[in-house]
């Protein structure tokens, strides 16, 4: 059976699942889409279906060829999904409902498709999981340090150009104002970001697993340069201007530019690992 007469002989029973999973999950997709919309840390989960949508486009010949062997496995996979689900419903724990769906759309692959359907579309389903919002405890953990680290380094490179500043903790203190190094400057935000981009960026141009990776997790410590740039910018302006030239529009100017700058260095790693392949 190919995978089209597949869909053909359970048109009816798709049909009916996607009205069961609809009803299902329809009081907890549509939050997820408003967190989207309302916490900027999350703004590019908009993007994620769209870019998952084009990977599985660019395998649909994988997908074609490869063989349709429907497997009880994957009625394993959905039972684990129901579970999920229900657990994390009871214990109100939101990342791990809604990522009961990505697993339940594997188990539904993996049972009317069979293990190489599934093994074809594994990269654009695990891609979903970039859509979901990370637990706050994960993020907050996450945070704290970084936020410490980008204070640190801004302190030091501002005492070395001549900066009278001193540091407490994630606070900034100069002989005029104080200021504090918060979630949005500590690098945090653009990292959530650019590693879903950055995945996304290493998988389109393809330069082979090793270096993917290194394109992948070049996106740290890139996240982390570019917001003490942010919190450096922040500080002399603040220094020699008062805080409010730092704040208002700059502030939010600062974070597009920062972000923007971040994805070219991101795209400049990439063209460096993917040059060093033409020239062999």
């Amino acid at each position: 059976m190919t995978l089209s007469q597949c869909i053909q002989h359970y048109r009816i029973q798709f049909f009916i699942l996607l009205l069961l999973i609809s009803g299902l999950y329809f009081s907890i997709v549509p939050p997820m889409v408003q967190q989207w919309y309302h916490d900027d840390n999350y703004s590019h989960g908009f993007l994620v279906p769209f870019i998952a949508g084009y990977f599985l486009y660019r395998r649909l010949d994988e997908v074609k060829q490869a063989a349709v062997e429907p497997s009880n496995l994957g009625l394993l996979v959905i039972v684990f999904a129901l579970v999920q689900l229900t657990v994390a419903w009871l214990a109100t724990e939101y990342f791990t409902l809604r990522s009961s769906l990505i697993v339940l759309l594997a188990g539904m692959v993996i049972y009317y498709f069979g293990i190489a359907i599934y093994k074809a579309t594994a990269m654009p389903i695990a891609y979903l999981f970039f859509m979901v919002p990370v637990p706050y405890i994960i993020y907050d953990a996450a945070a704290f340090p970084l936020k410490l680290f980008v204070t640190k380094l801004s302190v030091e490179f501002l005492q070395g150009v001549g900066v009278a500043a001193v540091r407490e903790g994630n606070i900034i203190m100069f002989p005029a104002l104080t200021l504090e190094v918060a979630d949005a400057c500590s690098g945090i935000r653009s990292l959530v970001s650019l590693l879903a981009l950055g995945v996304a960026y290493a998988f389109f141009i393809n330069p082979g697993h090793l270096k993917r990776w290194v394109i992948i997790l070049s996106a740290i410590p890139i996240a982390i340069f570019t917001n003490a740039l942010r919190v450096i910018g922040t500080g002399v302006l603040a220094q020699y201007y008062g805080a409010s030239a730092a704040e208002g529009f700059f502030h939010e100017f600062a974070g597009m530019v920062v972000f923007a700058m971040a994805m070219a260095m991101l795209v400049g790693v990439g063209v460096l690992l993917k040059g060093r392949d033409v020239k062999r």
